[in-house]
């Protein structure tokens, strides 16, 4: 990145090309929804956490804290029957999309109760009835997937979005090439939600990724539009997906948004909080844009809540995690016959 590439605090850079914002939309209700969803899933994410340190919960666990505005926002654009799929940090788009927070616990307990029977875990939840079509462990493996997905929908000749999100560290994959080209040739009804969180693991993108100063070239390469958006900002993340949803929807082909976001954990649990690979001044400064807190300032100074409002929102969303966490730990462990099970469809 040189100079004249260089972000600001929102995670632009100077030659990126934006979507200019006039006014939010902004309803008391809907800004309220947008929040509650954001706040379930930073407290589902963090009783994860805890009961990961337990042993509740085990293999791999990322946590999408400090992401929420990205999948809360998108998914609000989305009619219930549009597609979503998601990679490995998939808690927070499953729940977004109106997954059962019991359920997905369960899941990540291993549980019979799980979205997939205990048989999915943490990185592989799945919920079709909602048109959730699962997370995915493999960087970039179901980029493609999403494209067949929109393929489907398009040969059907059926109103329909399919979105796909991925962190930024997918982009070099051939095959993420291959579904971009694909959607562009064939003007496919799929939109591609980069989450740029600038680390793919424990090395910054700048040093693995020679698009780094616009990742949303590399959709243009194809011939697909795309633009770079403030992805801690749940309200410019929904009005500006509703207008892509729109565009894509009407048959105008595929679009790309690299979304500028910060996870404030580590990789994984098994990657400390800040790591060797960033600083904890870097970590803080970023903090100071926590999509929460974001939109609740923006509540506040606009009149549609009061911190009444936000203490009711906080003992609802624990009462709710609370129970996820009763649900999934007193539920039973899959019987040892379902290891035969859903392996093959005759």
């Amino acid at each position: 990145m040189n100079e004249t590439d260089q972000m600001n605090p929102s995670g632009q850079s100077s030659s990126a090309r934006l979507f200019i914002m006039i006014m939010p939309n902004m309803d008391r209700v809907d800004v309220l929804f947008l929040y509650r969803q954001m706040l379930l899933i930073r407290r589902f994410e963090e009783k994860s956490a805890e009961m990961y340190a337990l042993a509740k919960i085990a293999g791999f666990l990322h946590l999408y804290i400090g992401e929420e505005a990205i999948a809360v926002g998108t998914i609000a654009a989305l009619r219930p029957d549009d597609y979503a799929i998601s990679a490995y940090r998939d808690h927070g788009h499953c729940l977004a999309r109106g997954s059962d927070p019991g359920h997905v616990m369960a899941e990540l307990f291993g549980k019979a109760t799980g979205l997939c029977q205990g048989k999915g875990g943490s990185m592989h939840l799945v919920d079709a009835p909602r048109r959730f079509m699962g997370g995915y462990a493999i960087v970039g493996g179901h980029i493609p997937l999403a494209t067949g997905l929109a393929f489907a929908t398009k040969y059907q000749k059926l109103d329909l979005v399919t979105v796909c999100f991925f962190g930024e560290g997918a982009i070099p994959s051939g095959q993420a090439h291959e579904a971009l080209n694909l959607a562009a040739l064939w003007k496919l009804p799929v939109i591609f939600v980069c989450e740029n969180n600038r680390y793919g693991m424990g090395t910054s993108a700048e040093r693995a990724i020679a698009l780094y100063a616009d990742v949303a070239g590399a959709a243009r390469s194809y011939g697909i539009m795309a633009e770079r958006i403030d992805g801690m900002d749940v309200l410019a993340v929904r009005d500006v997906m509703r207008k892509v949803v729109e565009q894509v929807r009407g048959g105008k082909g595929p679009f790309f948004i690299e979304a500028m976001t910060y996870r404030f954990m580590g990789h994984s649990m098994s990657d400390p909080a800040h790591g060797h690979y960033r600083t904890k001044e870097e970590v803080e400064e970023h903090r100071k844009r926590d999509p929460l807190l974001l939109l609740k300032e923006t509540i506040l100074s606009t009149d549609l809540g009061t911190e009444a409002d936000f203490i009711q929102l906080e003992r609802e969303v624990g009462e709710v995690v609370t129970a996820a966490v009763k649900f999934a730990d007193e539920s039973p462990f899959p019987v040892l016959s379902e290891l035969y099970n859903d392996v093959l469809a005759e």
